[in-house]
C-alpha cells in the first residue's frame, strides 16, 4: 500500500489524532492547495482546487489536531 493510500486509509477511520498536516498532505493528493492572502493568512485557512472547490477551516491549536467535525466536512467535499 502507497503512502497515499495509507493516508487516506487512516483518514477515513477518523482516528481521533489527525494532525493538520496529514491534512494538508491529504487535500493536496486531490489537488487542492492552499490559500495565503488577505482574511485567510492567520488561523483561518482556505484550501481551492482547480474546479473552483473550496474548504474554509480554522487550523486548530495548539496540539495542530483536527477536530471530528472538521474531518467529517471535509470527507462530504471530498466525496470519499
Amino acid at each position: 500500500m502507497s503512502k497515499k493510500e495509507k493516508l487516506i486509509s487512516r483518514f477515513l477511520s477518523m482516528p481521533s489524532d489527525f494532525h493538520y498536516d496529514e491534512m494538508v498532505k491529504l487535500l493536496g493528493y486531490f489537488d487542492f492547495y492552499e490559500i495565503k492572502i488577505g482574511k485567510t493568512s492567520g488561523s483561518r485557512v482556505k484550501f481551492e482546487n482547480e474546479e473552483g472547490v473550496s474548504i474554509m477551516l480554522h487550523k486548530p491549536h495548539p496540539t495542530g489536531i483536527m477536530k471530528k467535525y472538521q474531518m467529517k466536512q471535509i470527507k462530504e467535499t471530498l466525496e470519499l
